[in-house]
């Protein structure tokens, strides 16, 4: 026992003494000669660390045996590490500024870790920093300050990025990565944009990739690609919290309050286990839609044309040629005829415009060594209400996905594998709302008898033709659901819990994509270059229960597949860097596809800072699931996927036969299969041109671009430049292309099916191909950036974008390129100007655009757009309050004809350990 005892005090008193070491001190910048808030001191190889506070001062207790190493860091400046050998002291730590953006790490470039300064392709970077300083009401709306960059918004909770042209808001052409898992949804591939992803506070950085990046990332890393990722929880622990609130304000939806809240906890038990949660709410009102145009007859009102089609208005799609001469049997041209559409509803009648979105994350890290090797959970859920746009707008309600992701990785590894699944929950379609709510208090056959019934009266009792049209639709009407009543509302309510297009709305969708990849770099193996290699799986499952695709008699599964290898070398005293990467991928229902890329940059300078890049790359996107497997009627048109097995199994609905085309019909509807859109249809250009021929239309196949960038970084003084120009020629672009198909007769006739069209007795479909022609696209960025005296960052650039297209060439294709071709952003502001008070001010302006889709086409104006933000830091609290607005001026404006337009949004945060 006494010798035990002793023992036991010494124990106890080591311990004690390694929980007293106390390291302080103090962090200055550099380039001011100023205290440096929010600097991060981290103990080496631990989780262990603090942060600086307002006055640049701090203090960590160690519970370390001497000596140990702390590393002194911040976003902008280079990094400082300092051993630690007695207790209590104290260091004076100065920071210089790295080379602003030069010296910024990423990896997204080359799949390993380089200067952004070195990269061998353009990549823009967003940081803790530049969200800390972001005017944007949220950290991914900031993202459209970056250079060359759109984002396309669908609602106020669904947005969508894009570079280089070809936008959509489903944007198959651009990839989205969190923390390395494809947040694109399962059925319609669309991303999902931050509806799921993750909190502001837990972002760690943003790298975005202009261009085609196939060589790397497989199939539809075509356009772009975004990586996000997230703090790892063994690096940056503790609580984190933000509050935020405001006011959206647009004409049509009046003014309306929002919240948007967030937490993060992370927290590490030791050196070997380590875990995070975080989540964030957010509640508002949409941007209402309300564009009341025809753009099939311009001009046209539901009071000057019976075949009015609102574009907002839902219902009118349905709508018949009526010869009434011929229902009357009257001599040709007593009557006349007349295309007429039933009477719609207005999108605000059908719509929630209720936004909500609530996303959870859960990671659960381990490292059983004590070092780089780890492995990872990681479970993500999101939910909410929305609003996407496609062929139709669709209302996201209880919309939800959730991934799940088993991940082991260091630094020369990682294997991944993870799932993501979505349930639609109760999302419908609005057109299919209005045109069976339509449906449910008097079915179309009925309605268009009682529209000519009361014309053919009107006319032979003495109306003029305007007359006669009014009164039959006031007479058709009769019996009309009336928007907010209790009959309405039940009738509605019904509709959307129905699933068969034919009387419902519900959009059903149980998708999942099941997907891993694998990377292994070689580079503590082979010295001369580093090498790597990997690969990757997938499979789609496809669930719609047969309303978005044929999936009728179960879920359809098709897989893709690949593998890549890069190598990279620096010679000539590492001037010179030599990127090669080449990859093999595979879908089961197409060839298979070679994407080599080669790249140069060379540094000049003993500094390095100025850098030329020049690359050469080939890429390649797959057909999309909706591209091969859709199966829908939208109303005004069908939309059809040209997979060979998907052609014989989608029928239509019937379909209404005209009076005087039922004789050869056979009977007053007929259904058609979706070979006959592929095989028996005119182009639309030739019915346009007044000479119908046949279509001659292929099945869909992957669609390739040989791409050629060129650019420079560079830095003089301080000032940092960055030009970049890039060429894109696309070969087999995929292309949706309207068709018309008779419902009687067979193209090429010359009688029947000519007859069909006299009648109006056809159906428009948009079938999936690939053009033939000669497409290219072109465009160059310049940035300027700096960084004044005192703290003041200014930046401003410019952005060209240029599609190279003869439309004579395919006069039924749409290029859909969808993007301005001039377009200028700029910036200005200052983290600190005064005792924590900072502000940003960012200036965008783009020129007018034609904006190309299969829900509407339009011009779309020149818009400016003006963001700002004042912040208060109060270290004390460890806090920061912001107050802000973005489009401050109010100069609404569309991301697209048929969304709703763009409004101001203002707001308040609170920021706890952001």
């Amino acid at each position: 026992m006494r010798k035990i005892i002793p023992l036991i005090i010494f124990l106890l008193f080591a311990n004690i003494t390694i929980a007293q070491i106390i390291v302080s001190g103090s962090v200055t910048d550099g380039s001011v000669n100023e205290p440096l808030p929010g600097a991060t001191i981290k103990v080496v190889g631990k989780p262990i660390g603090t942060t600086t506070d307002f006055d640049g001062n701090f203090s960590l207790e160690v519970d370390l045996p001497l000596p140990f190493s702390i590393e002194v860091s911040s976003i902008g400046f280079e990094s400082k590490k300092l051993e630690v050998t007695q207790n209590n002291q104290n260091f004076n730590v100065t920071l210089n500024e790295s080379s602003t953006a030069l010296d910024e790490i990423v990896v997204s470039a080359s799949r390993t870790p380089e200067r952004v300064f070195e990269s061998p392709v353009t990549v823009e970077r967003f940081d803790i920093k530049k969200i800390q300083s972001s005017s944007s009401p949220t950290f991914y709306d900031a993202l459209e300050n970056l250079k060359g960059v759109d984002i396309n918004t669908n609602s106020l909770t669904f947005k969508s990025v894009n570079t280089r042209g070809f936008a959509t808001f489903a944007n198959t052409r651009f990839v989205q990565l969190v923390d390395g898992i494809d947040n694109s949804s399962p059925a319609l591939n669309f991303t999902l944009g931050n509806l799921l992803g993750m909190s502001e506070l837990d972002v760690h950085t943003v790298e975005l990739l202009p261009g085609a990046s196939s060589a790397l990332y497989g199939a539809n890393a075509f356009n772009g690609i975004l990586f996000m990722t997230s703090k790892n929880p063994f690096d940056f622990q503790g609580v984190s919290a933000y509050a935020k609130t405001g006011l959206t304000s647009q004409k049509a939806a009046g003014t309306n309050g929002f919240v948007d809240a967030g937490f993060r906890y992370a927290h590490a038990f030791n050196d070997k286990f380590a875990f995070k949660i975080s989540g964030s709410f957010l509640s508002g009102e949409e941007w209402w839609a309300t564009d009341y145009r025809d753009y099939n007859m311009p001009g046209a009102t539901r009071q000057n044309d019976p075949g009015y089609d609102g574009l907002n208005v839902y219902g009118d799609e349905v709508s018949i040629f009526l010869n009434f001469d011929e229902i009357a049997g009257t001599p040709e041209g007593t009557l006349g005829a007349a295309q007429v559409s039933r009477t719609g509803y207005e999108e605000r009648d059908l719509a929630n415009y209720d936004a909500r979105s609530f996303k959870a994350d859960l990671s659960l890290n381990y490292r059983p060594n004590g070092d780089d090797l780890e492995i990872v959970y990681n479970g993500k859920f999101g939910t909410g209400n929305t609003i996407y746009q496609g062929a139709n707008r669709y209302f996201l309600q209880d919309f939800s996905m959730q991934q799940h992701k088993l991940e082991v990785h260091n630094k020369n590894f990682f294997v991944r594998a993870y799932l993501t699944a979505e349930d639609a929950g109760d999302s419908y379609d609005s057109r299919f709302a209005g045109i069976n709510v339509n449906r449910a208090w008097k079915a179309d056959q009925q309605w268009f008898q009682e529209y000519a019934g009361a014309y053919i009266q009107s006319i032979l009792g003495g109306a003029s033709r305007e007359q006669a049209h009014q009164a039959a639709r006031a007479f058709a009407q009769q019996g009309a659901l009336v928007p907010g009543t209790a009959e309405f509302n039940a009738a509605f309510d019904k509709i959307k819990d129905d699933g068969n297009l034919q009387t419902g709305a519900k959009f059903i969708d149980k998708s999942k994509i099941y997907h891993s990849d694998v990377n292994y770099n070689f580079r503590d193996i082979i010295k001369f270059a580093e090498f790597q290699v990997g690969g990757s799986f997938r499979q789609y499952s496809l669930n719609s229960e047969g309303t978005i695709f044929t999936d009728y008699d179960g879920a359809i599964n098709y897989n893709e597949y690949g593998a890549y290898a890069q190598v990279q070398k620096k010679f000539a005293q590492e001037k010179f860097k030599f990127t090669g990467s080449v990859r093999y991928d595979k879908s089961e229902n197409f060839d298979g596809n070679f994407s080599p890329r080669v790249s140069l940059v060379y540094s000049i300078g003993e500094e390095k800072n100025h850098n030329i890049r020049g690359s050469v790359q080939t890429g390649f996107r797959n057909p999309t699931t909706q591209d091969q497997y859709i199966g829908l009627d939208l109303g005004n048109a069908i939309l059809v996927g040209s997979a060979q097995d998907n052609l014989d199994r989608y029928t239509s609905s019937p379909l209404l036969v005209s009076p005087q085309g039922q004789q050869f019909a056979g009977g007053e509807t007929v259904m058609l299969k979706g070979r006959e859109a592929y095989e028996n249809a005119f182009a639309l250009s030739s019915i346009a041109a007044g000479a119908p021929v046949k279509a001659n239309i292929g099945l869909v196949k992957p669609e390739q671009v040989t791409a050629f960038e060129l650019g420079y970084r560079g830095k003089v003084k301080k000032l940092i430049i960055d030009i970049s120009g890039y060429y894109n020629e696309y070969k087999d672009f995929i292309s949706t292309e309207t068709v018309v198909v008779p419902l009687y007769g067979t193209v090429g006739d010359n009688t029947l099916s000519l007859l069909a069209l006299q009648n109006g007795d056809f159906k428009p479909f948009q079938v999936y191909t690939n053009s033939s022609a000669d497409i290219s696209s072109y465009g160059a960025t310049l940035g300027l950036d700096t960084r004044l005296n005192g703290g003041f960052e200014v930046g401003i650039n410019y952005t060209f974008s240029k599609l190279d297209f003869d439309q004579a060439s395919d006069p039924d294709f749409e290029a859909s390129f969808n993007t301005p071709e001039h377009k200028v952003k700029a910036t200005f502001g200052n983290s600190d100007v005064y005792k924590g008070i900072g502000f940003n001010i960012n200036y965008r302006w783009n020129d007018s655009y034609y904006w190309e889709s299969s829900f509407a086409d339009a011009e779309l104006r020149a818009r400016s757009t003006i963001d700002a933000q004042v912040s208060y830091t109060l270290e004390k609290w460890k806090s920061v309050f912001k107050i802000g607005g973005a489009n401050l001026l109010n100069h609404e404006y569309f991301s697209a004809p048929g969304a709703g337009a763009v409004g101001s949004q203002y707001f308040v945060s609170w920021t706890v350990n952001p």
